[in-house]
């Protein structure tokens, strides 16, 4: 018994050929030789090991046999097209997903309008966000991920990196401090002052902080942990101490609270490296492309 591997194109000229019950008509509207759309029918019948075809006077008539596999031809091709369309859309980004791994401050800050643009351009794509402290110690593995680059962050395989910008630190003070209204300080400065942990994951971020203090010989007096920056900032308008923290999870936080100041901390070394890194095998999809567009864009407006 013949093995059939459906071919699309004899399918579709086969069913030129049902829908005018003519070999030449079927040809001509498919522009191609008659002879051409002969062979393809013949070898269709050879493979099918069936009649599809037979001759009536000077035309051809199509079979029972013809008719029910004609019926199912047309179904194949309709999912040949969207399985084709499937394929063009992914390869424009316009279908499919994306995931995005970052860390909280870039959550509230960037991620939003990045996301906004994206969805509004590739409508059809699912954008999935997932943060960097939890991505961490999880197997997913993000088309995106923008992260604090540290000597503690292990390397991910088969990824390209781009550096985005250096964030540098502020010192956040209550109304009223006795460094208030200065333009800058350093570390030097808050030696003796009450500390609030904005950082329970102890992560990068507190890493960077801790060796510029060791660098000076400081040690943060901490004696209020919170476990993310909008407490600690809450805790230092009440008045119980200062918080340190990097530039841009401080542009987050700063419209919650009223009454405090942020400083520019003048430290050599105390600022962290914010990079995004993409698989290898999907930085040239259109939708991870045009992620990191938009992210370039958003690092050139930082002040």
């Amino acid at each position: 018994m013949p093995s059939f591997d459906p071919d699309v194109g004899r399918l579709r000229t086969f069913l030129a050929v049902v829908a005018e019950e003519s070999i030449s008509a079927a040809a001509d509207n498919l522009r191609i030789s008659r002879a051409a759309a002969s062979q393809q029918m013949q070898a269709l019948q050879r493979e099918t090991g069936l009649t599809l075809l037979e001759r009536r006077g000077r035309g051809i008539a199509v079979t029972a046999a013809g008719r029910q596999l004609s019926v199912r031809a047309e179904r194949l091709l309709r999912e040949a097209g969207k399985l084709q369309g499937l394929a063009a859309d992914l390869q424009q980004g316009r279908t499919g997903s994306l995931l995005i791994s970052h860390f909280v401050s870039v959550g509230v800050a960037w991620i939003p309008a990045l996301v906004a643009a994206i969805s509004s351009e590739f409508p059809e794509l699912r954008i999935t966000m997932r943060l960097w402290d939890l991505e961490e110690a999880a197997a997913w593995e993000p088309d995106a991920e923008i992260f604090v680059r540290h000597p503690d962050v292990a390397d991910r395989a088969g990824y390209r990196t781009t550096e985005l910008m250096q964030d540098s630190y502020a010192a956040v003070l209550p109304a009223g401090h006795r460094l208030a209204g200065r333009e800058r300080i350093g570390l030097e400065d808050l030696r003796g002052e009450v500390w609030v942990d904005n950082d329970y994951t102890r992560g990068p971020n507190r890493k960077i902080l801790m060796q510029a203090c060791a660098g000076v010989g400081l040690a943060p007096d901490f004696r209020i942990e919170t476990q993310d920056y909008a407490a600690a900032v809450a805790c230092v308008e009440a008045g119980v101490g200062i918080t340190v923290m990097p530039q841009l999870s401080w542009q987050t936080v700063a419209g919650m609270v009223s009454g405090v100041q942020a400083l520019p901390l003048d430290e050599p070394g105390l600022h962290r490296v914010l990079a995004v890194r993409t698989k290898e095998a999907s930085d040239s999809a259109p939708a991870v492309r045009r992620l990191l567009e938009l992210l370039q864009a958003r690092v050139s407006q930082q002040p």
